[in-house]
């Protein structure tokens, strides 16, 4: 059933995607990439690390992720070398030609081609998505900003989990909101799908 419902959502996210781009979109400035951060099988039910709700911010990037195909845009995938479920999740999974840049730290710029790969191809705008939001979205996005990098942080396109402080268990909801909040303004804009593909298509600029 599970699988019925992924595949509804999916095509449901298409045809809206399908919808603005085909209609009345603007093109996406050349100067912007797409990083997708640590959307991996570890996160996913049954992984190691499972997050919560991972499927729905999955399908949001993977709607990201179409609309930077369909205007042939520099693509990211970023991946942390985990094992086992390290491999990339179907639902972004890279299509060939597509870059993928491995790392070892949350920050995905540390120890990795990816500001030379940017910067060599003239990107001042990156548009994040990913896994986990408190970890190496966070610490990618702050990164990226004090690079110089305009950055665009896709709200629902992100996930995370509970986490555990002394005796508090703070909630992935709380975790993820307030991750948001300190990113917001100093270091990102924070949007969520539709509002990204809405202002795309109002000529995003």
């Amino acid at each position: 059933m599970k699988k019925y419902i992924f595949i509804g959502c999916r095509l449901t996210a298409l045809l809206f995607c399908f919808t603005i781009s085909k209609a009345n979109a603007q093109e996406i400035p050349k100067d912007t990439a797409l990083l997708i951060v640590d959307i991996q099988y570890f996160y996913f039910p049954g992984g190691d690390a499972e997050l919560v709700d991972p499927e729905q911010a999955s399908q949001n990037a993977a709607m990201i992720l179409d609309y930077f195909r369909a205007y042939d845009q520099p693509i990211v995938h970023i991946r942390h070398n985990y094992e086992p479920g390290g491999e990339i999740h179907r639902s972004v999974k890279p299509k060939t030609g597509e870059l993928v840049i491995s790392k070892d730290h949350a920050n995905g710029f540390r120890d990795t081609d990816l500001f030379v790969h940017l910067t060599s191809n003239n990107i001042g705008t990156l548009v994040i998505t990913g896994m986990q939001t408190h970890m190496c979205v966070e610490a990618t996005t702050r990164a990226a900003a004090d690079y110089g990098f305009t950055c665009i942080v896709i709200s629902d396109a992100c996930a995370t989990r509970d986490l555990q402080y002394q005796e508090r268990t703070i909630k992935a909801e709380d975790v993820h909101y307030s991750t948001l909040s300190t990113l917001k303004d100093n270091y990102a804009k924070i949007m969520t799908t539709r509002e990204f593909i809405e202002l795309v298509s109002k000529n995003y600029n």
